[in-house]
């Protein structure tokens, strides 16, 4: 079958064609979501920052093994308790010729820290930025950070200039669908330029060519991304040749590719983790039967829900061995993560009945699960699995799976029950899972879950430098979590990437691609 007569679609058929004849070496390759926006700071979601950080730049970025390394800035030290001295990189222009100084630093660690940045919390301990002369700013903290540079890695550095002058210095509203001239136009410092975007359909970069890092850049001129929803498309179109790069492969076809001469297959464990969140604040239910209380508020019901759950089964059945079964909502990359922590309460269908009924629900209770359908290895597959398992103890769950684009905003808004949710940690230290799924204020806490413990402990481990203290505060809310169950966890990641022979791209434990690394031959 034609790729084209696959896709359905004129449009997407376009975004394959053949691109410009300047490009020496152009880099297609397809995944089954777009990035959700191109303003850097509003959405704080794995593949929208992959394409994001192509374009901007942080002060400190992640290597291939996701190890902190210079970036925007040269060097970082600590000069007192609370101060953090980086030194900016001279020379370094931004994509519309704009010089990049101390004054972008200010305004964008700020704007990333304003009410509508996914990021504030992840840089919160920042209490003022101080530009000390244009390539050396001093990041004053509330107390002392011993994760600091991590914590930046993700924080896109953009233009001031740019950005006044198109009325962008606000950070995009994205749970309202605001529009603005930044969710589709950028202006970075980075690797590759922008050059055409067209959500959904396609996007086309073009390699900078007055990158202050060209030297070690790889010999790809233009990247072509087309975001095609359908597993076997993507596939069809790999093995017609039609693209270099899939990012995420169908598992029931990798030992397909792996046979088919001139194509190959990475695979590796992803640093994160998918589970279900569940809405344990809401004095009563919208998508339930049960009124006037909430059942999900129990946590013997919890704990049933999680114990109804038959990880072995999904992971045989659903993810075909690729997938690493999770006790707790953190992969093994993340600082405070032990084999201890991460056993899985038994698979206990009778139990979890028992638990039911002591809860005051013999007959169970019906409950709606928001779902991804374009995020996940599997996504909807997974919670259709889980939707049979669950319903085996009586709770009756209606599945409501979607876009990633129309499911995010429903956990921002907090319009959900139970949902699933994937997380990735970048700081690879457990207070970033802590301070956005725990903290009561946390900005991905849909669930409704306030412990005032966790939300103290969470914020001492920000600033106690104290190694053995700070390990202390990591286990003893990861104990707690685990003993509350606000979380069902399901499994850690693994990913593959396949793959045209001649292109030489290393599969990074993010699943973001950085394309200044790629070489095709």
């Amino acid at each position: 079958m034609k790729l084209t007569s696959l896709l359905g679609g004129a449009a997407v058929a376009l975004a394959l064609a053949v691109s410009p004849a300047y490009a020496k070496n152009t880099l297609r390759w397809a995944s089954q979501g777009d990035a959700l926006t191109l303003d850097p700071h509003a959405q704080n979601e794995s593949p929208t920052i992959a394409m994001n950080l192509n374009i901007m730049e942080p002060l400190v970025r992640s290597d291939r093994e996701l190890k902190p390394e210079p970036a925007l800035a040269t060097s970082w030290k600590v000069l007192e308790p609370t101060v953090w001295e980086f030194k900016l990189r001279e020379g370094v222009k931004f994509h519309d010729g704009d010089t990049f100084d101390a004054d972008d630093v200010i305004f964008s660690i700020k704007r990333a820290q304003s009410k509508n940045s996914d990021f504030k919390d992840q840089i919160g301990s920042i209490k003022e930025v101080k530009k000390i002369d244009d390539h050396t700013v001093h990041l004053i903290t509330t107390g002392p950070n011993p994760i600091l540079p991590n914590q930046l890695l993700t924080i896109a550095m953009m233009s001031k200039e740019w950005s006044e002058k198109h009325d962008v210095v606000e950070v995009q509203d994205y749970k309202n669908k605001q529009e603005t001239y930044a969710i589709r136009n950028t202006n970075g410092t980075g690797p590759f330029k922008l050059q055409l975007r067209e959500p959904d359909v396609r996007t086309i970069l073009v390699k900078n060519e007055d990158w202050w890092g060209v030297k070690n850049h790889g010999n790809v001129d233009e990247v072509v991304y087309t975001p095609i929803a359908n597993a076997a498309t993507r596939v069809a179109a790999l093995l017609s040749g039609e693209l270099e790069f899939v990012l995420d492969p169908p598992l029931q076809d990798l030992e397909r590719v792996k046979r088919t001469a001139g194509l190959k297959v990475l695979k590796t464990p992803q640093n994160r983790s998918i589970f279900f969140g569940l809405n344990v604040g809401a004095a009563e239910l919208g998508s339930s039967d049960v009124k006037g209380k909430n059942p999900l508020a129990d946590p013997k019901v919890r704990r049933a829900m999680y114990q109804a759950i038959d990880i072995k089964a999904i992971g045989q059945k659903v993810m075909r061995g690729d997938a690493e079964p999770a006790g707790i909502i953190a992969a093994p990359f993340v600082r405070g993560w032990t084999k201890e922590l991460d056993q899985r309460l038994p698979y206990d269908v009778d139990g979890a009945k028992k638990l039911l009924a002591e809860a005051g629900y013999p007959n169970g209770f019906t409950v709606k699960l928001d779902c991804p359908n374009d995020r996940y290895i599997n996504d909807e597959a997974i919670c259709q699995a889980a939707v049979g398992m669950l319903a085996r103890i009586g709770v009756k769950v209606n599945l409501d799976a979607q876009p990633k684009s129309l499911h995010f905003p429903k956990l921002a808004k907090r319009e959900t029950d139970m949902y699933m949710l994937g997380w990735g940690v970048t700081t690879l230290d457990s207070h970033y899972v802590f301070s956005f799924l725990a903290h009561t204020k946390g900005t991905w806490n849909a669930t409704g879950y306030s412990n005032p413990r966790v939300d103290e402990l969470t914020e001492a481990m920000e600033i106690e430098i104290d190694p053995e203290k700070r390990d202390a505060m990591i286990a003893e809310v990861w104990k707690i979590l685990k003993e509350d169950n606000v979380y069902l966890p399901l499994h850690h990641q693994v990913i593959s990437w396949a793959m045209r022979e001649n292109v030489d791209l290393p599969i990074i434990a993010n699943d973001q691609p950085q394309f200044r690394y790629a070489v095709m031959k």
